[in-house]
């Protein structure tokens, strides 16, 4: 009884680490294709969490635009995710369209509402920046 205890011991240490390892290695294969697959115009999340789209392409760099005419390079290997336009359109059209039944006429909101949805002026900006 004695000489099956260490080889079982053995196996069931040993099947979990195995299962462990062949389980990263499919998602880092998976992670590689998807970021060997980003082309021009994606829309992609890095590393770190920002969201960008895709211009241009090296073979180790990603060029992101950020915002209007700001572009940034990336490692490749910095790409997290790649957001299917399906998405972006869908939250677009949730965060435009209002509840059913509801109006967003400035008249019907709260006051704190109707005054967040004001711009404020370039004067009052430089105001507001420029206090002493």
């Amino acid at each position: 009884m004695a000489n099956l205890l260490f080889p079982l011991l053995l196996v069931v240490l040993l099947v979990p680490m195995f299962l462990g390892v062949r389980r990263q290695k499919r998602e880092a294969e998976k992670v590689t294709r998807m970021q060997e697959g980003v082309k021009a115009g994606d829309r992609v999340i890095t590393t770190s969490g920002l969201y960008g789209t895709v211009v241009d392409l090296d073979d180790d760099t990603v060029d992101l635009e950020i915002a209007e005419d700001v572009v940034t390079t990336w490692l490749r290997a910095a790409i997290r995710e790649v957001r299917p336009a399906d998405d972006d359109a869908a939250e677009e059209t949730t965060d435009s369209a209002p509840a059913s039944g509801t109006t967003d006429s400035a008249a019907e909101l709260a006051p704190a509402e109707a005054t967040a949805s004001v711009e404020e002026s370039t004067e009052d900006t430089a105001a507001r920046l420029h206090k002493d």
